[in-house]
């Protein structure tokens, strides 16, 4: 928490979804840090030190965000992460994505009012 707000990591490589991201969650009292690649986003963990992080799955390679959760949790990092991915739906189902580290998967595009509900009973 910083200034009194919740901090949401939020790591994509589509500038445009980020962009949405930070005009969710900055309307409803979240401070956002935003990372464009799983390399960015293991800096801006350790300089921000998030609340909650949201990592897509596919990124500069395909097993990033993967590769990003486990780095994360050598780090010993115990903000709840959760999976962004077009495919998540299916992943819930052909993934025990507990295993991974995640708290869960979210599909993309985002519900926003899931999205917020779902930040609120877990922050």
């Amino acid at each position: 928490m910083q200034d009194g707000k919740y901090v949401v990591l939020c790591i994509d490589d589509d500038q445009d979804f980020l962009h949405a991201m930070r005009i969710i969650l900055e309307k409803n009292g979240y401070m956002m840090v935003a990372a464009e690649s799983a390399e960015e986003g293991l800096k801006a963990y350790r300089h921000a030190v998030p609340d909650v992080v949201l990592v897509d799955l596919m990124m500069e390679e395909v097993d990033a965000g993967v590769q990003f959760i486990k780095e994360l949790k050598a780090l010993g990092s115990t903000a709840p992460v959760y999976m962004l991915s077009s495919v998540g739906d299916s992943l819930n189902y052909t993934a025990d994505y507990s295993q991974l580290g995640l708290s869960g998967v979210l599909q993309k595009p985002i519900d926003p009012e899931g999205l917020l509900a779902l930040l609120k009973s877990k922050l």
